[in-house]
């Protein structure tokens, strides 16, 4: 399965993750904590977007286990999860069943799969979103253009992604994985890190608008984090289709 849009080590490395990923202190514990700040975003966008956000079918590229997909689900949004690692979708689907509301279930599923899957049965989505996954993927602008012809006509493709700064390869390589422990060793190569100005040219190259970018960094005065103007380690950024 390894090609221009995955790699099987990845693969691997996030399969074998995929029992402690709903941990909130577990390996997935940045994920867990950026993730209210990135969908207030992602929701934001949307807004602006589109009139009717309610309903509005959503992709969700590299899902995992869904933290974010679960979440947009929560928002309203019809979400189809998509993911080429087994075991993070089963615990995606574990997860779901656990939390499911039979008064107000979920427009929630998932999928064992990469884009081109979709790409090939002619699926398209208003909304496409591709979260801490571009820096994993052998070739960004092969995976760029998969993802910009899965984005329906005036539709929307949100990122987010790791900036190649020294600032990033202190928070994300020595402090994230080897001081602090939060991810395991080898989680990220810095050197696959895209600055915004190469992301965004990729996303113009595929044939979308860049709309916006922000950073995504830690509230260390409130916990959690937060959006802004510092763009040194993760950043979100939001392009549009052509109508």
């Amino acid at each position: 399965m390894a090609g221009a849009t995955l790699a099987a080590d990845e693969i691997a490395r996030f399969d074998a993750l995929a029992a402690r990923w709903w941990e909130p202190d577990g390996p997935m514990r940045p994920l867990h904590r950026m993730n209210p700040a990135r969908i207030g975003w992602i929701a934001a966008r949307v807004r602006e977007r589109f009139a009717e956000a309610s309903g509005l079918r959503l992709l969700d590229v590299g899902c995992g286990a869904g933290i974010a997909a679960e979440a947009l689900a929560r928002l309203g949004f019809d979400v189809l999860g998509l993911d080429a690692a087994a075991a993070p979708i089963a615990a995606a689907v574990a997860h779901a069943k656990g939390q499911a509301d039979a008064a107000t279930p979920l427009a929630l599923a998932y999928r064992v799969g990469v884009a081109e899957d979709l790409l090939a049965e002619g699926a398209t989505f208003p909304v496409v979103t591709a979260l801490e996954v571009v820096e994993h993927v052998p070739d960004p602008a092969a995976f760029l253009r998969v993802l910009a012809a899965l984005v329906a006509p005036g539709g929307l493709l949100v990122l987010s992604t790791l900036n190649r700064t020294a600032a990033s390869f202190v928070a994300a390589k020595l402090v994230a994985e080897y001081a602090l422990r939060w991810l395991p060793v080898g989680t990220h190569d810095w050197r696959k890190f895209l600055t915004p100005a190469e992301l965004s040219r990729h996303v113009r190259d595929a044939g979308l608008a860049v709309g916006e970018v922000a950073g995504l960094s830690p509230d260390l005065l409130r916990g959690g984090w937060r959006v802004g103007r510092d763009l040194r380690v993760n950043y979100l950024l939001s392009a549009t289709g052509r109508t």
